[in-house]
């Protein structure tokens, strides 16, 4: 065998590993950008279940709230606002759908409270199960957002790293966003006291 087919061999088996570390690496890319994907819609299902709970239990209080219509209608408005930041069939601004579920949060918060001053409410056992079932969801939120943050960062780090930041910059795979709620506070599920 002569030198040059030895280097033409050669050449071509580093050709090959380089064509194949480079597929290996854009399917982990794809792989990791459809997990995050799938995680968003997980987190997006269960917003919309909680929005869809927060709509019945606002309907079920209105009656026996007669003086606290302010705080109902806050309730409505952050729900509307959450429904039309989650958007239908675009990805979401995450930080935006964040944001407005945090609002929400708080505006439960401040129903909660004021449903303390309503015994009538504490007996009530549809607005006691529109409630349970209200916590129990929003575990299920932190699930699927934990899900949804663990893909990001599996393919953020892909992403950043060195060399599969090459084969991203590439195919213009980007950095995706957490969802996180800016307030510490609303981390935390709404505690019902009735």
């Amino acid at each position: 065998m002569s030198d040059s087919l030895i280097f033409l061999i050669v050449v071509a088996v580093l050709a090959v590993i380089l064509v194949g570390w480079a597929i290996a690496i854009y399917n982990k890319l794809v792989r990791l950008k459809t997990m995050k994907e799938e995680g968003w819609s997980g987190v997006d299902v269960q917003l919309k279940r909680r929005r869809d709970l927060v709509g019945n239990l606002v309907n079920a209080v209105k009656g026996y709230m007669t003086h606290e219509r302010g705080v109902l209608e806050e309730v409505v408005k952050y729900r509307s606002i959450s429904q039309s930041a989650t958007g239908v069939g675009a990805a979401p601004a995450v930080a935006g759908v964040a944001a407005a579920e945090g609002l929400l949060s708080q505006s439960l918060g401040r129903l909660f409270a004021v449903m303390e001053n309503y015994p009538d409410l504490k007996a009530n056992t549809n607005v006691l199960q529109l409630q349970n079932d209200l916590s129990l969801l929003e575990d299920e939120i932190q699930k699927a957002r934990r899900y949804y943050n663990g893909a990001v960062r599996d393919l953020n780090i892909l992403i950043r790293s060195f060399p599969s930041n090459i084969i991203a910059g590439w195919y213009k795979f980007v950095v995706a966003e957490f969802f996180e709620l800016e307030n510490v506070a609303d981390r935390e599920a709404p505690v019902v006291n009735l």
